[in-house]
């Protein structure tokens, strides 16, 4: 596929980790999780073109860590023998890629890189590095031309940054053209189970996942089936104790376990657990899509349309503004509603520590075993759950909690996106001379292909396929996982995306959010100040960069501002505030959502 230049409109079609929790996992799949047996040493000797040495390598990988995989011993060596050739030309080079420090990239800097080296004979210097600081590499790149690094590992909330410039490599483009050769015929587009969010409006592929994880509802199981919690909290609510569906139940279930149940076996407990410091990590909690599941925004996957979860409109493609007096939702009455929830919960039901918590801080809090429920939980913090010794796993290694679909607020309507889910991907800069970029790409292939991939997400349990979530290891892996396995096979997970394409420069933008929630955290703004700050800031700066002019397609123009009356009167997003923001809690049992999640009668 080429990249179309016409401009046309957007249909729809984290991070940052505690280095501590990923040393923990190194090359080990998840506790308790036998590998699969090593396949049987092939007889039959390489072809000529193979060498020999090479080919022992990739054997002596495929046998010692490279298992289980979804693919038979001969397919996975048919897949070595494919980069052994691919990558005589760069042999004794050494590429530089860079990624986020979480497991993931861990284990493939630890191990893939250095079993990519022993059976190519290409060196990767593979950096990890904190989310803020790639981003800031990326922004340098693209502005100086100069090659920091061959690949990246970046997120693809970017994917309306890319698209919109010609500083990354489309990949449609690329596997057909310039790296065509170096590109793995077995790589099947297909299996990958996020390529949506990496593809722009014009069917164009522009980056190549690598990992995702959900933002979902964790909730401690054991606790929520206790005859005697379930007794009192139906005397005093007057409904069921379970999953909640909306944020009024949510709210419920925090006041109950945090100011009537209070303690647990002898230990103070709580009924929300969130973060609060002002940090650029402060903004992520909002952008990944917390105004989606209170109901800011339009319907649509994978978002909103024509107005996305950040509260930006977008007409024909091009991004016309945030505030309500521009058809924007950034400061709506959904948005502010949004804002006031996360501050009340917050001060009301949380641990009192984690008004001074970063997002680093706060995700593995749930195992030490005092919250009850957390709305917004990364399943990236999996691994600090279930390792041995966790104080929410039990004595048979099984967890005592679950993840569910998060509640939704009361602007939410269906059709609309319930969550965020994070999608790292491969992206190549233009700027990367092409010889280096050609290797990088074998690498960054070599880092998601079958033949490794299902190892590699048993062990960040950032899963990326779907060949790896219907394969057995995955099912013998499911009950230690508490739902995260039956998420990603269920067509539900496709209501949980990341940021879309009406974001058109992501750090530019991203960097309005933390400052400005970081003043309402410490009280100098309320609310519906702090959203109309935040609206006109991002107004401003779609502003300054439709006048930059440096997007060759669907470049931000600013529209005039109208009473925001008209606007709240008319159809869809911005909504009108409702006359009740509290409506009634309402719940469920786990094991019916399972069943409705798992059949896609439910988040889709």
């Amino acid at each position: 596929m080429s990249r179309r230049t016409p401009e046309q409109p957007i249909r729809p079609s984290r991070r940052r980790f505690l280095g501590a929790a990923a040393a923990l996992l190194g090359g080990s799949a998840l506790p308790g999780l036998r590998a699969a047996e090593p396949p049987a040493e092939q007889s039959a000797r390489p072809p000529a073109d193979i060498d020999p040495a090479r080919s022992a390598a990739a054997r002596r990988w495929l046998t010692s860590e490279l298992t289980p995989s979804t693919l038979d011993p001969d397919a996975q060596m048919a897949e070595m023998q494919f980069f052994i050739r691919a990558s005589a030309p760069f042999r004794g080079q050494r590429i530089h890629v860079v990624s986020e420090t979480i497991p993931t990239h861990v284990y493939e800097q630890r191990f893939l890189a250095r079993a990519f080296h022993e059976i190519t004979g290409i060196r990767v210097q593979h950096d990890l590095i904190h989310e803020g600081e790639l981003v800031e590499r990326i922004q340098r790149q693209t502005r100086t031309g100069r090659n920091l690094y061959d690949a990246y590992v970046n997120d693809s909330d970017f994917i309306g940054t890319h698209f919109r410039s010609d500083a990354v490599v489309p990949l449609s483009d690329w596997m057909a053209g310039e790296g065509a050769e170096v590109t793995l015929p077995t790589l099947d587009l297909d299996d990958f189970i996020g390529l949506s969010f990496t593809t722009g409006p014009d069917g164009v592929l522009y980056q190549l996942p690598d990992q995702q994880f959900a933002n979902l509802y964790w909730f401690r199981y054991d606790w929520f089936r206790r005859d005697d919690l379930k007794a009192g909290f139906e005397t005093r609510y007057g409904y069921p104790l379970g999953v909640p569906l909306n944020w009024k139940a949510y709210e419920d279930i925090a006041d109950y376990f945090t100011n009537q149940v209070r303690e647990i076996d002898g230990r103070r407990v709580y009924g929300h657990m969130d973060y609060g410091k002002v940090d650029p990590s402060l903004g992520w909690r909002f952008t990944d899509a917390w105004l989606a599941m209170a109901g800011v925004g339009d319907p649509g996957l994978p978002n909103g349309m024509p107005v996305d979860e950040w509260g930006i409109r977008v007409e024909d493609c091009r991004p016309v503004g945030s505030s309500v007096s521009r058809g924007g939702a950034t400061n709506s009455p959904a948005a502010v509603y949004a804002l006031r929830k996360y501050l009340e919960w917050l001060r009301a039901f949380a641990p009192p520590e984690a008004l001074n918590m970063t997002f680093t801080d706060a995700g593995p809090v749930p195992a030490r075993g005092d919250i009850a429920q957390q709305v917004f939980w990364y399943s990236a913090f999996t691994p600090d759950l279930v390792k041995p010794g966790s104080a929410v796993m039990d004595s048979d290694g099984l967890p005592k909690w679950r993840v569910a679909p998060s509640p939704h607020g009361v602007y939410w309507e269906p059709g609309m996106k319930h969550g965020y889910q994070d999608c790292g991907a491969w992206t190549l800069p233009a700027t990367t001379p092409l010889e280096r970029r050609r290797a990088a790409w074998l690498y960054a292939q070599f880092c998601v292909c079958k033949t490794v991939s299902l190892k590699k997400t048993l062990v960040g349990l950032t899963p990326i396929r779907r060949s790896d979530l219907a394969s057995e290891a995955m099912t013998a892996a499911a009950p230690r996982l508490g739902g995260l396995v039956e998420f990603y096979r269920s067509p539900a997970h496709l209501a949980w995306t990341p940021t879309g394409l009406n974001v058109p420069d992501y750090p530019k933008l991203a960097q309005l959010w933390w400052t400005r929630i970081g003043e309402a955290v410490q009280g100098k703004t309320d609310p519906q100040q702090t959203m109309d700050n935040l609206a006109d800031a991002q107004d401003q700066t779609l502003a300054r960069i439709a006048a930059l002019g440096l997007y060759k397609r669907c470049a931000p123009q600013v529209s005039a501002p109208e009473d925001p009356a008209v606007w709240l009167a008319r159809p869809g997003a911005p909504k009108p505030q409702l006359p009740d923001e509290e409506g009634i809690g309402k719940t469920m049992e786990y094991e019916t959502l399972m069943e409705a999640w798992r059949t896609g009668r439910f988040g889709v």
